[in-house]
């Protein structure tokens, strides 16, 4: 906690990061803070100002800008409290980023080009096409005994002339930058400008997993990696993830993966079996209705089970100059497939009005129009279009 002064307030707009309305609040200054705003490849810091909850926090210039729902008074004196948790999190990722960064372009020459410190996971992007699994091993092996070395880490200021800065690795300061330059020390294994927040001994990053990498941009390799509390959280989920799986297959979790494939291939041999289930009854469905002696100008179908080509088989099989077919296949309340065939000229007419029915979208050709359907519901209003057609034989009906 830090108590404070507010400095200004007025009137904002705050577009949420996951997209959506703008949220109505407001921007405020204080005199100094303990809320880091975004910057450097780090998120921002959360907090409360009093009981009203900072939302975002933004650099502009010199000054941190504190966005909140709720108007404060310029004067008045507040107790800003930070977001311990999330605060300590970005401090272990971005320090795990500089060790990490440092021990790749030491042990390879890797040079990091940018680094992205996301919710679930991190990411170095690496100036280099490809890093191989013993590389990414290696690099693993050797950060961790650096975090068993117990390597303090300290934070310094330099004057924005000092010749010092040369020698400090850095990606360039912001243009709007201002008053001192600020470099974050790992004894002996690398100097770095950062404005970041760091934890003051690698000691405190407890542990970290290079879970392996991606393909990036440029020929460039993004190396993806946890740090610290992100490592036990991954353990627990997966550790979960395994309970469940040894209850669900009733094996070992070293047994797991082949019973999944095993699994796999009796699911592969039960939807072949299936398919050649449905496409004997579509043959049986359709000799059925050829085999009735008085034949019919409609043929209507639906079955929850099915696909196009089930449609289809049923189209060949009883013929489509003289006989129109409306069938569809899906949840009778929900979505589905329909396939409209028959002669061609009514089809071309009546394609794109059963498809509208059907709250749908269609394409079709040589006598066929079929397509997916949101609204099978209206099935009978379908039924009620193609007999009132057939009725009047007249493709302007």
């Amino acid at each position: 906690q830090f108590a404070t002064r507010v400095v200004s307030c007025r009137e904002a707009e705050l577009r949420p990061e996951g997209g959506g309305e703008p949220v109505h609040g407001f921007q405020v200054v204080l005199e100094d803070t303990i809320l880091f705003p975004e910057g450097g490849g780090q998120p921002d810091d959360r907090g409360l100002i009093g009981d009203v909850p900072v939302l975002r926090v933004t650099r502009r210039g010199p000054e941190a800008v504190h966005f909140v729902p709720t108007a404060l008074q310029p004067g008045a004196e507040v107790l800003l409290s930070l977001d311990w948790e999330r605060r300590f999190d970005h401090m272990q990722q971005h320090s795990g980023q500089h060790l990490i960064t440092a021990i790749a372009e030491q042990m390879f020459g890797f040079k990091t080009t940018s680094w992205e410190l996301g919710r679930q996971r991190s990411l170095i992007e690496l100036d280099t096409p490809s890093v191989t699994a013993e590389q990414v091993e290696a690099l693993e092996r050797s950060v961790n005994e650096k975090i068993r070395d117990r390597v303090p880490v300290t934070v310094r200021e330099l004057a924005a002339d000092d010749p010092e800065i040369d020698t400090v690795r850095s990606r360039g300061l912001p243009d709007d930058h201002v008053g001192p330059v600020r470099v974050v020390d790992i004894e002996g294994i690398d100097s770095n400008l950062c404005c970041g927040t760091h934890v003051s001994n690698l000691s405190d990053l407890q542990v970290v997993k290079l879970l392996g990498t991606e393909k990036g941009k440029k020929n460039k390799t993004n190396l993806v990696f946890l740090t610290g509390n992100r490592v036990l959280k991954s353990i627990e989920q997966s550790h979960s993830t395994e309970k469940a799986l040894t209850s669900l297959l009733k094996n070992g979790p070293g047994e797991h993966v082949e019973a999944v494939r095993r699994l796999q291939s009796s699911v592969k041999l039960l939807q072949k079996n299936n398919l050649n289930l449905l496409r004997d009854i579509a043959v049986l469905i359709a000799r059925d209705f050829k085999s009735k002696p008085a034949p019919r100008q409609l043929f209507v179908l639906h079955r929850k089970e099915g696909d196009s080509e089930f449609m289809n088989i049923i189209a060949n099989e009883i013929g489509t100059e003289e006989t129109l077919l409306f069938l569809t296949v899906g949840d009778e309340k929900e979505a589905g497939l329909f396939l409209l065939a028959g002669p061609v000229e009514a089809v071309e007419n009546l394609g794109p009005r059963v498809a509208e029915l059907l709250g749908g979208k269609g394409a079709g050709k040589r006598g066929r129009f079929q397509g997916k359907a949101t609204k099978m519901s209206r099935r009978g209003e379908v039924q009620a279009l193609l007999q009132e057609f057939i009725s009047h034989r007249s493709p302007e009906v």
